[in-house]
């Protein structure tokens, strides 16, 4: 306490030197309006018209689930299963590239078997759990 008291001019140009040093790297920041915190997700869509609820979750999410354990990076996944209509969603970590997740799936899909008349699975869109909260319209008179 005493030296600082000893060496105000010191204290006095330090501090103004951190505050410039804060301006200058606060300026260069890249600030994002809606920044994305949501994790790297992968869906895999399948659809079978004539299958309840439970059918698809024994015939077509637990099989995909079951190839897609053990890839790299993936965190859990979990599925819906509602009439017609299966999706899984694999949640790998943050530092797995979509585009590698995206591969990984895609190779391990093409093992699935699925009983006839089931549509083979398809990857859902490249998008993120941000998308499905934030909507835009754009009106125009």
């Amino acid at each position: 306490m005493t030296a600082a008291l000893e060496n105000r001019v010191f204290v006095v140009l330090a501090f103004l030197a951190l505050c410039i040093l804060g301006v200058w790297r606060g300026a260069e920041l890249e600030i994002d309006a809606f920044p994305d915190t949501s994790t790297v997700q992968v869906q895999v869509n399948t659809t079978a018209p004539s299958l309840n609820a439970a059918e698809i979750e024994q015939q077509i999410a637990l099989p995909i689930e079951v190839a897609l354990s053990g890839l790299p990076g993936l965190i859990e996944s979990r599925s819906v299963s509602k009439f017609g209509f299966g999706q899984v969603v694999a949640v790998f970590s943050d530092d797995t590239s979509i585009y590698d997740a995206r591969q990984f799936i895609s190779e391990r899909l093409n093992s699935v078997e699925l009983t006839e008349g089931i549509d083979r699975p398809q990857l859902g869109p490249i998008s993120t759990g941000l998308g499905e909260v934030l909507h835009y319209v754009v009106r125009s008179d």
